[in-house]
């Protein structure tokens, strides 16, 4: 067991099942000594964390949350205060699109699906970090969340999502220019494509896996413990002088030309 994180409590939202970013960077922190809670959506993926909780290196705390439900966000960092007492880190690791707004051209997408988008993959970071300001006092905590080259470059089929990562990314810098002079951090990692339960909802997926295999830098495709391990760093003290940055965890392929 590392001690990067030895003495730090943490909160990790989003895990659906064991192929999650979000599990990956959670097994990372309880690696490093991190006191976590971690949520799931709802009741249908509760049960898995649970067990899968049971891998971790250190005891955590699972619990639901439903961030377009904002007396949930409440709720949770009531339960948070009374179980932890308060928050060093918060790794943010939510998306959602109606599956329909992944097909076609995005010229076509819907106003409430879009709306639907950028709620509850940008807006719910802004939304989570205000509740847990009170929490976050004196610790110079960090705020990290998770993006998608798709922010960037047009990805086919990502669609409206790419458009709520870019919301995203500009959500880290705005917000880590507010919290700054609180002695917190906000950053993003935009990670290589990865086989996760969201991205199964993406058309070509596998090959686009194929494509970025080939193309970068390393050859390869980056695995979720490699993200992982990079979140457990950012959310460290080790990163206390980094925030308002995006750090591409993709083996090199966002530095490519051709």
């Amino acid at each position: 067991m590392g001690t990067m994180l030895h003495g730090k409590t943490g909160l990790v939202l989003g895990v659906a099942n064991h192929r999650s970013i979000a599990w990956a960077i959670a097994k990372a922190a309880a690696r490093e000594g991190a006191d976590l809670v971690v949520t799931a959506q709802n009741e249908r993926f509760l049960k898995s964390l649970t067990e899968l909780a049971a891998e971790l290196d250190r005891p955590a705390l699972i619990t639901t949350c439903d961030v377009s439900e904002p007396q949930q966000v409440e709720q949770l960092m009531s339960f948070v205060r009374e179980q932890r007492g308060g928050l060093d880190f918060i790794v943010h690791c939510l998306a959602y699109a109606p599956r329909e707004e992944l097909d076609g051209k995005f010229v076509d997408t819907s106003a409430a699906g879009f709306a639907t988008a950028l709620g509850v993959s940008a807006y719910s970071l802004t939304a989570v970090t205000r509740a847990a300001l009170p929490l976050m006092e004196g610790r110079n905590a960090a705020v990290l969340t998770l993006s998608y080259i798709g922010a960037e470059r047009v990805i086919p089929h990502y669609n409206v999502m790419g458009v709520a990562k870019a919301a995203l990314e500009s959500s880290v810098r705005y917000l880590a220019a507010d919290l700054g002079p609180l002695g917190h951090r906000v950053n993003a990692i935009s990670a290589g494509p990865i086989r996760t339960l969201a991205a199964a909802g993406v058309s070509g997926f596998s090959g686009m896996l194929d494509l970025v295999a080939q193309r970068s830098a390393m050859k390869r495709n980056v695995e979720p413990a490699e993200v992982g391990d990079a979140a457990a760093f950012m959310v460290s003290p080790l990163s206390r002088g980094i925030t308002g940055t995006v750090l591409h965890v993709d083996c090199g392929y966002s530095v490519m030309g051709i």
